[in-house]
């Protein structure tokens, strides 16, 4: 009577935890206020950037525009709080924001003991190094005893002293709290390198006085995997966020576009209607409208939609796909399927 009184606990027990974990109070309240709050960036060209008239827009942005559309069904009921790298955990912490969308590399200390949840990667980077074309400088391994320009709160401080330490070189850091002022410094030439996310250092690049007179060396130093944070706590809101970037992904392998959405509603391959919510587990698997899917689709875009857009050849920035191409294009972006 003990031993099944003790498994019967267990159970007990198990599905408590079970309860619990669905518990998380974010989704209800984004559905009770009507609009998502976003943390972005203060703003970084291609990422996350508002222009003169205070509209955003950028590949991050799009994140929180997608789970907008798939919860709403309106991808404009988002509001977008700017915060510095400093800023951005302890915002989500706090609940100010409901996601986090802005350029923050996944980690294990972030993934482990912040109390975050990762939801995807949205963007594969690695960090990188520019220069000014006069310092006739052509790989960082050149760099020993200079000064860097560096944004204080990321994990470009620890990548650049621990690449610098395996190959024997020294530098003197220059912290600065935002990427703008940043960015300037290296501009004034207060630094003899700005050193980033080599997506960054594109979206940067074109803030320059002269941006043709800066290049971007060729080495990457370290794995940089980008992608939108939701806090612990709420399972269900994480895998709404999870799942409408995976949503978009699925949609550049299926070849459904914001402009082919609705013809594809009468396709007759069942991995489309799925993703459309024609058949199958539809929308009840995450509490959404059967079409929260199409929805992202029509109003956001596919994946490769939103990069060619923001940051791809469709911008000012040029981007090459690179990593970052579908997983059947030699690229990593891969998402689970819907079914």
């Amino acid at each position: 009577m003990k031993k099944i009184h003790v498994i019967a606990s267990a159970v007990a027990l198990t599905a408590t935890l079970s309860t619990n974990a669905f518990a998380g109070a974010t989704l209800d309240a984004v559905k009770k206020k009507g609009f998502v709050q976003c943390g972005v960036s203060i703003g970084l060209p291609g990422f996350s950037n508002a222009d003169e008239k205070g509209n955003w827009s950028g590949l991050d942005v799009d994140v929180c525009r997608a789970v907008a559309a798939a919860l709403f069904a309106d991808a404009n009921m988002v509001k977008y709080t700017p915060l510095t790298a400093k800023e951005r955990f302890t915002a989500l912490q706090s609940g100010e924001i409901d996601m986090l969308s802005r350029n923050t590399t996944w980690t294990l200390t972030r993934d482990s003991s912040l109390g975050l949840n990762f939801a995807g990667v949205n963007y594969y980077d690695g960090q990188g190094f520019m220069v000014t074309k006069k310092l006739g400088v052509k790989s960082a391994l050149e760099l020993d005893g200079a000064s860097f320009c560096i944004q204080a709160g990321t994990t470009t401080e620890l990548n650049l002293a621990d690449y610098f330490r395996s190959n024997n070189m020294k530098y003197t850091p220059v912290t600065f709290d935002t990427s703008d002022e940043t960015v300037k410094a290296f501009d004034a030439g207060r630094c003899d390198a700005l050193t980033s996310d080599q997506s960054q250092l594109y979206a940067l690049r074109i803030k320059l006085g002269n941006p043709d007179g800066a290049t971007v060396l060729p080495e990457v130093i370290s794995k940089e995997p980008l992608g939108p944070v939701t806090a612990q706590g709420d399972d269900e809101w994480y895998k709404i966020v999870r799942w409408s970037l995976f949503a978009m992904v699925n949609a550049e392998e299926m070849g459904i576009t914001s402009g082919n959405v609705d013809a594809k509603m009468s396709s007759d391959d069942p991995n489309v209607r799925r993703l459309l919510g024609q058949e199958g587990i539809k929308g009840s698997g995450l509490g959404l409208a059967d079409g929260w899917a199409a929805n992202i689709i029509k109003q956001v875009g596919n994946y490769g939609e939103s990069f060619e857009r923001n940051v791809g050849q469709g911008s000012s920035l040029k981007i090459a796909r690179g990593q970052n191409a579908l997983w059947n294009k030699g690229g990593l972006q891969y998402a689970p399927p819907i079914r």
